[in-house]
């Protein structure tokens, strides 16, 4: 498997996979991605900043994420806790894997990808929030070894759970 930077040829791939995400959250009555985001419009953008990863397993493309080391505005205030740290950090954002490939361990090499990503950018720590019940999202986190930190509010106002993990 291959972690690697999206291109615009895997765009169909891509906004496949954020739609069976939207689907499975809806099945789950997890109100996020419900609201017509993401879209091709970010996910375009996305690539453009060269911040829209894949995980490539022999030219199928079976995930996606975002991964930034620019900040999150949204990361400037957060609610009943503190982040871990003060340093320049990386976010991992949009973590979707394809339901033909759901629960084998996908979405851990995305965040251990990006993690190797982070590291050889001399990043310390990572972040990443979720939906409140987006509790495979949560589990994920915790599992690898990201500790909840608060509560941030993204642009729409919706509240998200907020972790951050040092490296």
């Amino acid at each position: 498997m291959n972690f690697r930077k999206t291109t615009e040829k895997d765009l169909d791939s891509v906004i496949k996979i954020i739609d069976e995400a939207k689907e499975f959250l809806k099945i789950n009555n997890i109100d996020q991605w419900q609201n017509g985001y993401p879209n091709k419009e970010v996910i375009l953008r996305d690539i453009e900043n060269d911040h829209s990863y894949v995980l490539d397993d022999n030219g199928e493309i079976i995930a996606t994420t975002v991964l930034s080391f620019d900040g999150d505005k949204n990361y400037d205030v957060i609610y009943n806790g503190d982040w871990i740290t003060d340093n320049k950090y990386g976010v991992i954002h949009r973590i979707a894997v394809s339901r033909d490939y759901a629960n084998r361990g996908i979405g851990k090499k995305i965040i251990e990808s990006s993690e190797d990503i982070a590291k050889e950018n001399n990043i310390k720590s990572m972040r990443a929030d979720t939906h409140k019940d987006n509790k495979t999202m949560q589990s994920l986190l915790l599992k690898n070894g990201y500790e909840y930190c608060g509560i941030i509010f993204v642009e729409d106002g919706t509240e998200r759970l907020a972790f951050e993990k040092e490296l």
